[in-house]
């Protein structure tokens, strides 16, 4: 364990013990291991503040101030007892919504919250926490400007953790109103959301902000050029210009910033100062709190680029951490596996913000789902044995349709780009020839083969026109059954009955829409995927045009995944150009040449170069493979799994 994790745990079990010693009616009483719905949820204060920012940004001349409406326990303050705090700062309370249902806020005639969005306040609440859900600066009840990421999104939210630390001011009133503090909290804080939510988590963290003990990000953003861009090839045909008037409230009076914010963002591909401000892995190092990532391998809003990066230079700096990966898409865990994210959740909650020793930092590091609702753990992610194995592509007797392996190759390879055709398309035609890519492809694996990290694929290409997109993606070749991504729930099928997961009111149900997988049968698996615009072979910061006719060689970076290639089935690689739907077509339609002698694969591989030869030497004449690899799950206990070696 690094030197700043176990002595932030030997601080946490202090105050855990102390905390136990305090409240215990008699010096015998044992230290408690699980906080328990104790209080009153009808009865909780709700009450709402707003917090001065200390920043102008909707230029009005005066600070901004945002809103953060509280639900807490009334208890504890009668007794004189403070309590820690769980927070979501959104800025989708009053436009778009939380959650499965898109719930909303919702306000009695006081301005007091009636229902806040998501189960955390009905579980957590009776259970000793505060919840606070805070809107983002610009929207809801909030001052200022909606900035993306930027110092009015990271700041409105920090400003909250300090008040709640005792360094900040808030009043009773958007305007005006009477200085309030937070007496009734000990400043112990913990961050929780998904998506845009989660991503706030992030980059509040990155500040290094004093009193935040943990975030919970889902689904979030590590650096916003790469939710934009891919190393120059552009994802969307839109800004953050056009999100921040999609989550305003008030559009008017912050037409600067959204001008700034398009001026900053240009459609190039090109690294400017907005997106280095926007950029928290840079930050990792001032990170105080642990992280507890949650992430869908297929997500394609937000793509697990931004967990892996975030991962690996949390790792570098020593951060306590804890990871979910699913198969989902952008879906949050209470929508597909419930009642382990809630009771995993508050077993986080309660060691991290309440100091009790129950376990959980001693338990496996990440929980992966191999197969739908069927989920195996790692004591350490990635596993300890993983290495960066070398695979080379080579020429096939097809055109198009190679083989990949451990022996550098040569010759080359030729495709043209077809912004019509997509991964799905080259996953769909791995084995036959069409002229929109080049695929290779292993033999079929005499043992599985685990991937497990983020990928690099370097491609040495000569482009007949000046401008050039690049796709890699990496294929599982093989029939089986997944979580079916692609439809519209992601993974997911919303359900008519409900489950409750804490106290409800009239106002606020503590029941949610119950869901299930849903699954597709498929002959292939897109396992990861990674994009670039060849004009930025030479650096991020600056885009050039391309000189048809040279070779020009690019390293693109493939998002992280944790997938086992079952045995019997084949690994492949495809290097294309345009990905329908996922990647903006470049301004000409190449044709490019690959240099195979200089065109590589590396690929975070559990036993490494070993594994790899084990897998792809022929198995003894009479053995049969098998197809479809069988999850290693124990039986009788629900979707629990066995946990995988961590050599």
């Amino acid at each position: 364990m690094p030197i700043r994790s176990l002595w932030r745990t030997l601080a946490v079990l202090a105050v855990g013990a102390l905390t136990a010693v305090l409240l215990a009616p008699a010096a015998v009483q044992a230290a408690p291991r699980e906080s328990r719905p104790v209080y009153s949820y009808a009865d909780a204060v709700r009450e709402s503040v707003w917090v001065d920012t200390g920043l102008d940004e909707d230029r009005d001349g005066r600070t901004d101030r945002v809103a953060a409406d509280i639900v807490r326990p009334a208890e504890p303050a009668r007794q004189g007892r403070k309590v820690p705090v769980i927070m979501d700062a959104s800025p989708y309370y009053s436009c778009c919504g939380r959650g499965n249902e898109s719930q909303l806020k919702t306000y009695d005639p006081q301005g007091h919250v009636v229902q806040m969005p998501l189960f955390y306040d009905n579980y957590f609440v009776p259970r000793g926490y505060a919840f606070v859900g805070v809107d983002l600066a610009g929207t809801n009840r909030s001052d200022g400007c909606v900035d993306v990421g930027g110092r009015s999104d990271i700041g409105s939210a920090k400003a909250v953790v300090d008040w709640l630390g005792g360094r900040a001011r808030a009043y009773t009133s958007r305007t005006g109103g009477t200085p309030v503090k937070a007496s009734w909290t000990d400043g112990t804080t913990g961050m929780i959301g998904k998506s845009w939510d989660a991503t706030i988590a992030n980059g509040v963290a990155a500040t290094g902000v004093r009193n935040l003990r943990t975030i919970v990000p889902i689904s979030g953003i590590s650096s916003w050029y790469d939710y934009y861009f891919a190393q120059g090839a552009q994802l969307y045909d839109g800004g953050p210009d056009e999100l921040a008037g999609y989550v305003e409230s008030e559009q008017a009076h912050c037409a600067a910033v959204q001008k700034e914010l398009a001026d900053g963002s240009p459609d190039s591909g090109d690294w400017t100062r907005l997106w280095t401000e926007r950029d928290y892995v840079k930050d990792a190092g001032k990170v105080r709190a642990s992280v507890f990532l949650v992430h869908g391998m297929q997500d394609l809003n937000v793509r697990t680029k931004h967990v892996g990066q975030w991962w690996d230079a949390l790792a570098r700096h020593g951060v306590e951490r804890k990871i979910w990966l699913s198969q989902t898409g952008h879906v949050d865990p209470f929508d597909y596996r419930r009642g382990a994210w809630v009771d995993t959740l508050h077993r986080w909650f309660d060691h991290e913000l309440l100091g009790y020793d129950n376990g959980i930092d001693r338990e496996p590091m990440a929980d992966i789902e191999r197969h739908p609702d069927q989920w195996t753990t790692s004591a350490v992610w990635p596993p300890r044995d993983t290495r960066t194995t070398t695979l080379y592509p080579a020429r096939g007797a097809t055109h198009g349709v190679g083989t990949l392996g451990p022996h550098r190759a040569t010759g080359t390879e030729t495709f043209t780009d077809d912004p019509s055709r997509g991964e799905t398309d080259w996953a769909a035609d791995l084995t036959r020839s069409t002229p929109d890519k080049a695929a290779f492809i292993t033999p079929a694996l005499a043992a599985p083969l685990r991937v497990s990290g983020s990928s690099r694929v370097t491609v040495t290409a000569t482009p007949s026109t000046a401008s050039a997109h690049l796709s890699a993606v990496l294929v599982d070749l093989g029939p089986d059954t997944i979580r079916d991504y692609a439809d519209s729930g992601e993974g997911i099928t919303t359900l008519t009955e409900r489950t409750c997961f804490g106290a409800s009111t009239a106002g606020d149900s503590a029941c949610f829409k119950a869901t299930a997988a849903r699954t597709a049968d498929v002959g292939a698996t897109v396992v990861s995927r990674g994009w670039a615009d060849l004009g930025h072979h030479a650096s991020l910061a600056k885009g050039t045009p391309l000189v048809p006719g040279r070779a020009y060689t690019m390293t693109l970076d493939l998002a992280v995944t944790d997938h086992v290639v079952a045995r019997g089935h084949r690994l492949a690689l495809v290097v294309a150009g345009t990905d329908k739907d996922l990647v903006e077509p470049p301004a000409t339609r190449p044709t490019l040449t690959l240099d195979l002698a200089r065109t590589t694969a590396r690929i975070p591989l559990s036993g490494g170069p070993a594994a790899l030869d084990r897998a792809t030497t022929a198995p003894p004449a009479g053995r049969t493979l098998t197809v479809v690899g069988t999850p290693r799950c124990l039986t009788g206990h629900g979707d629990r799994c066995t946990a995988e070696a961590d050599r």
